[in-house]
């Protein structure tokens, strides 16, 4: 008789490291953050586009915040990544733990067995930040997850159209009682039919669910990526799209990218 093994699955990472959360409801607060390589998607506005292929090294912050990164090979085993997480969480120092990308959804095996163990090794919350657009992937970690964040990809934007995902995967993280968010990135593309029913999307599932309108980050390094220019919007413009989507549900915040003017990665 052949004795049957069981193969963990690994993960394409592309860096681990501690810093303040620039975007969306944990702005602010400091995590331990997982990049995970790889995404399915091609947004014009990408500030990570380094991203979007699976690396073959990653860089591991040995002290947090020093910035002082050893490079390993990837693909990286579970026990792996939570030593490193371990060596991360110094005692009253993160509030959580951030699984960003990419699309870390693209690593659902991967997380489904590395969330439990490092929840119990860390005891700090899992927050996921994704595309919204992997309702069956999330479904696979759901029980492992206390936040989300859920970019919804405006078509005149992003060029990304997932109108009937979002839905969806907003539909699950609410029955779950997750603390929940929505981002919408903005500039001066933007078509103002697209939020109105974003703002519809989000309220038919829950009107107290936050919505955070994020002005575009003009980089010379995404612009390579997109033949389509993207430009911040105006001042004015923000103030009109905030006000039409108050309409329909209760909090919209407008927040740039605080890290940036922290000068954080």
């Amino acid at each position: 008789m052949i004795a049957k093994t069981t193969v963990k699955p690994t993960a394409r990472l592309v860096e681990v490291f501690s810093a303040i959360q620039g975007e969306g409801l944990n702005v602010g607060t400091r995590q331990i953050f997982i990049r995970f390589g790889l995404c399915d998607l091609r947004c014009h506005f990408c500030d990570s586009a380094h991203t979007w292929d699976a690396p073959s090294l990653c860089k591991i912050e040995l002290s947090p915040g020093l910035r002082d990164f050893e490079m390993h090979s990837n693909p990286i085993p579970p026990a792996t990544l939570i030593k490193w997480v371990e060596r991360q969480n110094l005692p009253f120092l993160h509030d959580s733990i951030s699984l960003t990308g990419g699309e870390p959804l693209l690593h659902a095996p991967f997380l489904a067995q590395f969330l439990p163990e490092v929840r119990a090794q860390t005891n700090l919350p899992i927050y996921l930040e994704t595309g919204g657009h992997r309702p069956d992937q999330l479904a696979m970690i759901l029980p492992y997850l206390d936040s989300v964040g859920m970019d919804l990809k405006l078509p005149s934007v992003s060029g990304e159209t997932h109108w009937t995902e979002h839905k969806e995967f907003l539909q699950i993280c609410f029955e779950a009682n997750l603390d929940i968010f929505v981002k919408i990135i903005v500039s001066q593309r933007t078509d103002p039919g697209e939020l109105e029913r974003s703002a519809l999307l989000v309220a038919e599932v829950g009107q107290d669910i936050p919505i955070f309108l994020q002005p575009v980050t003009p980089l010379a390094e995404s612009q390579q990526f997109s033949s389509v220019p993207v430009e911040a919007p105006a001042p004015q413009q923000v103030l009109e799209w905030q006000a039409l989507m108050k309409k329909f549900v209760k909090q919209v915040r407008v927040i740039p990218q605080t890290h940036k003017m922290l000068n954080q990665m």
